[in-house]
């Protein structure tokens, strides 16, 4: 009742509703075209690993998180969102000159391109969003956030997949294109008084290095940021034995299509409970129960058994975002508004650049060890990365997100990123 009762009040919210619109919309869009990219590629190419620079290329700018995040603390942010938008739909129209393998410089510029302005819009989008939600629905935005993405991944890949088969590449970048031009329509509707920021007083570098130490000094955000890292880590590590699972089970390589839909649903009603869940727990407790569900759930992933191993992925979908809410939703609570793009920018950081590491070193150590010792050795790190959550946390405030009740201090900014653990660490 309480859940059911706090969606309504976000929806009936006419920002939020707006940004929730325009999140589904780009998801589904952004969906679509990483399934079909991958695809693409390897239809011109034959090669694996040319598909897999796919995923590669959106994800290296997350390297440089806290420089490209000062950008939405240095300029007024919703002119930044709306430009970003038209200007990805244009880009995107480019690979419509894609025909061939000699082409294919221009898809990976576009899509490395596409992923330096994600890094920039993530930021820009927790700090406007400051002024315009509400701070007690925080933990539940993040949710119905996390709901909404992981939604449409269970949707948009077949609909990405099935207008490639039919009409080729171009068409689902342009579908794509078509969501940034819509998602740029509702960002102006979204009603924000915006000052002009100050003008900048230090270096480039000073600021980027201020929003990091404000983060890293933090008693509470420290411990959450590094468990979200190490969390992605491990589990980028567990899902680098998918395809060796899906064999032992007996089944073809297209069977990671079924994990990866439980996985999805997993996610999805984590983010209808977490709002609940974290008032109840807190920041702290929240993500360390999601980290060591997690890590029974890879670890049972050993069990040669069709059901253990779907049970532990959709488990996988519950708990792993757990401590991604839960760090981002202390980060936008503790910090001010003036240092969010940054900090938001640098928690992206730590917390998902672990993530591709991983998967390198997941793919070398899948080929040398049985992947059922791997899935338990991982299950172990993670219900130790949790338990070392709970522990060394304690004594470091966890407070309870407020109910709507409670005296409100002044807002901050839910986390908007399109990024999810699924997108990089399926099944």
């Amino acid at each position: 009742m309480t859940t059911n009762w706090t969606v309504t009040r976000i929806l009936r919210d006419r920002n939020a509703g707006l940004y929730l619109a325009g999140l589904i919309v780009s998801a589904f869009g952004t969906s679509a075209l990483g399934l079909a990219a991958g695809v693409w590629v390897k239809d011109l190419t034959a090669s694996n690993g040319l598909a897999a620079l796919c995923t590669f290329a959106v994800w290296a700018p997350t390297l440089f998180g806290p420089a490209l995040g000062t950008i939405a603390d240095r300029v007024r942010r919703k002119p930044l969102l709306i430009r970003t938008n038209l200007g990805l739909a244009a880009l995107l129209l480019t690979l419509s000159a894609v025909h061939s393998r000699a082409d294919l410089w221009l898809l990976f510029a576009v899509l490395f391109v596409y992923g330096t302005t994600v890094v920039v819009q993530d930021p820009a989008e927790s700090a406007l969003l400051a002024a315009v939600v509400d701070r007690d629905l925080l933990g539940d935005f993040n949710g119905l956030r996390m709901t909404a993405v992981e939604g449409m991944k269970l949707v948009a890949p077949l609909t990405g997949a099935g207008l490639y088969a039919a009409f080729g590449g171009p068409t689902v970048a342009a579908l794509d294109a078509v969501t940034f031009a819509l998602a740029a329509a509702l960002w102006l509707l979204i009603r924000a008084r915006e000052e002009r920021p100050r003008r900048p007083t230090g270096t480039w570098r000073t600021q980027t290095t201020e929003g990091v130490r404000e983060l890293w000094g933090h008693p509470l955000l420290r411990p959450l940021v590094l468990a979200g890292g190490t969390t992605m880590f491990l589990a980028s590590l567990s899902s680098s034995t998918t395809y060796a699972i899906v064999g032992g089970l007996g089944h073809a390589p297209t069977y990671t299509g079924v994990l990866y839909a439980a996985q999805g649903t997993g996610s999805v009603a984590v983010g209808l409970v977490s709002g609940p869940a974290l008032r109840r727990l807190g920041e702290r407790r929240f993500g360390a129960a999601g980290i060591a569900l997690t890590g029974v759930a890879v670890a049972a992933r050993a069990v040669p058994s069709d059901a253990v191993v779907l049970a532990g992925a959709a488990a996988i979908g519950l708990g792993l975002p757990c401590v991604l809410i839960a760090a981002f939703t202390a980060v936008q609570r503790e910090l001010p508004g003036p240092l969010l793009g940054r900090a938001t920018a640098t928690a992206n950081t730590l917390i998902f650049t672990p993530n591709v590491i991983g998967l390198g070193a997941g793919a070398a150590l899948v080929e040398l060890a049985d992947f059922r010792v791997l899935l338990v050795l991982i299950g172990v790190a993670l219900l130790a990365t949790g338990l070392s959550l709970a522990v060394l946390g304690t004594g470091v405030p966890s407070a309870p997100l407020p109910t709507p009740d409670e005296p409100q201090s002044p807002p901050n900014a839910p986390r908007t990123s399109p990024k999810s653990p699924s997108d990089a660490n399926p099944a």
